[in-house]
């Protein structure tokens, strides 16, 4: 299957290119600046990314593009841009003034703007800037503030764009991208679940082998699909396991062991909320409230394992966006935001090996991919939940008494989504116990209670989010709701944040 090859420089766009890539049919990966892969007859182009680092910066990532300049197809954007400047000896320095935001790019004729209108929108987002391009490099763009926009190397498949096309607000970014890894790179817009599916399946049997599978079900579209691949790949050696953390949503365990019957795979519920309980105990850091959920799902796992003969492997559900956060790409530079129970929090003594199927899809692509495979509406359009659960949604110490509040509560506000015809319209809703009490009147008496957050949000892989405007009519119905039936809460607010700034979890 063809491919293209971004190398990752720390901009936190990165993923938004292989996004648009992927959106394009074609395949991609992201490596570290400083791990280049062999670039073996698949790989059809190189795509450098943007940087918070400056290409004059004394330790600045200045890899040896060797292996592939000159050879493949190569664009770089924003740092990657500036690179090929520098390493062409042209100049690049600090603007005036920080150049970020929308920006009117006008264009000339050239493969890389085939279609694309003469003049359009960009989004710029650089504290650097080229300010002479090197000798045999030509101007292909500019914009008001920014002369070298855009610029291709003569003599070689080499281009260089100092805006971002992989993000929203450049209007025809995603024909650029396109036209770069069809028309530039040749490549055939194979990237589908059909394909996926049957490169993944081939993949898990020659990995797993004869050997046994156990997987952790969750009610959730990632698991659920990871689960489809698996018994596709392996049939009846596929042994799933639900547990209840205690840290689900309201009924969430026989619902969820209903439907996975339903489904014909061979799962077992096992309750351990006992032991979650008493591990979170006194603890309110977010970080080693994760740890400890991983740990304790991990332990769980083994301990049941231990109950089938032969089984040696681990599958989990980890999806690209989890990867990402939890920054654990070799020799990258990202930044941890949270880390997530099942990437990185994995106890160095498990004896099971560890098989992810879905590790390199978007959240969109993973629907996706259940779609081609089957799995039912219910839970293939069913929201995303968190893997530590209820437990990163009760603020501060985990107790049985908060999650029971925010069970309740958390049941009156879905059950509302899908009375109303909303569920479908938001890409995940929930809600969250804060660590503080206010004053209220319940008749004639004062009362000093729980808090509870409604959260809504749009989004398309969970990379970025909008909360959604809900009506006030259908929040204040909720609201009296909750308040008037869950024993103690007497507030409830709204999250009206956005992802980026915020996160779609509060913790």
């Amino acid at each position: 299957m063809d491919k293209i090859i971004i190398l990752d420089f720390g901009s936190q766009y990165t993923r938004l290119i292989a996004r648009r890539v992927r959106e394009a049919g074609v395949y991609c990966e992201i490596h570290p600046f400083n791990h280049i892969p062999p670039m073996d007859a698949d790989v059809k182009g190189v795509i450098l990314s943007g940087s918070p680092a400056s290409v004059n910066d004394a330790n600045a990532p200045m890899p040896d593009l060797g292996a592939f300049r000159k050879r493949l197809p190569l664009l770089g954007i924003c740092y990657g841009a500036q690179l090929l400047s520098r390493l062409g000896g042209g100049s690049v320095a600090a603007s005036p003034s920080r150049e970020y935001g929308r920006a009117t790019l006008t264009v000339t004729d050239d493969v890389l703007f085939r279609g694309v209108s003469p003049s359009s929108t960009v989004w710029m987002s650089h504290g650097d800037t080229i300010k002479t391009i090197p000798e045999g490099f030509r101007c292909i763009a500019s914009t008001g503030d920014v002369q070298n926009a855009a610029f291709r190397i003569e003599g070689e498949p080499s281009w260089g764009i100092q805006f971002h096309p992989e993000v929203h607000h450049t209007e025809e970014g995603a024909k650029i991208l396109g036209n770069f890894v069809k028309e530039i790179c040749g490549c055939k817009a194979d990237w589908t679940p059909d394909n996926f599916i049957s490169a993944t399946v081939n993949d898990l049997r020659e990995t797993i082998g004869e050997g046994k599978v156990i997987l952790g079900l969750s009610g959730g579209v990632d698991s659920s699909v990871a689960a489809l691949l698996l018994q596709k790949a392996v049939g009846d050696r596929l042994h799933c396991i639900f547990v209840d953390s205690g840290l689900l949503r309201k009924n969430e365990f026989t619902k969820v062991l209903a439907s996975y019957r339903g489904m014909g795979l061979n799962v077992r519920g096992v309750d351990a909320s006992a032991r979650f309980f008493g591990d979170l105990a006194g603890v309110t850091d977010p970080e080693a409230k994760r740890k400890i959920i991983g740990r304790d799902y991990v332990e769980v796992f083994n301990a049941e394992a231990a109950k089938i003969p032969g089984a040696d492997f681990l599958a989990q559900g980890t999806i690209y966006p989890d990867v990402i956060e939890s920054a654990v790409i070799p020799g990258g530079a990202a930044v941890t935001i949270k880390s997530h129970h099942n990437v990185g929090g994995l106890p160095e003594g498990m004896h099971l090996k560890v098989v992810e199927p879905l590790r390199l899809l978007f959240k969109d692509e993973v629907r996706r991919v259940g779609a081609a495979l089957g799995l039912v509406p219910e839970i293939l359009h069913r929201h995303p939940f968190p893997g530590p659960g209820l437990g990163i949604r009760v603020l501060g110490e985990v107790t049985p008494e908060k999650v029971r509040i925010l069970q309740e509560a958390d049941y009156i506000f879905m059950s509302a989504l899908h009375d109303s015809g909303l569920y479908d319209s938001v890409w995940q809703a929930g809600t969250i116990l804060l660590p503080v009490q206010s004053v209220g009147v319940m008749g004639d008496s004062r009362t000093y209670e729980q808090c509870v957050a409604l959260r809504a949000v749009s989004s398309v892989d969970g990379m970025t989010a909008d909360w959604v405007h809900l009506d006030y009519g259908f929040l204040a119905k909720v609201s009296s709701e909750i308040i008037n039936k869950v024993r103690g809460v007497n507030r409830v607010v709204y999250d009206i944040s956005s992802k980026p700034p915020a996160t779609i979890e509060w913790e």
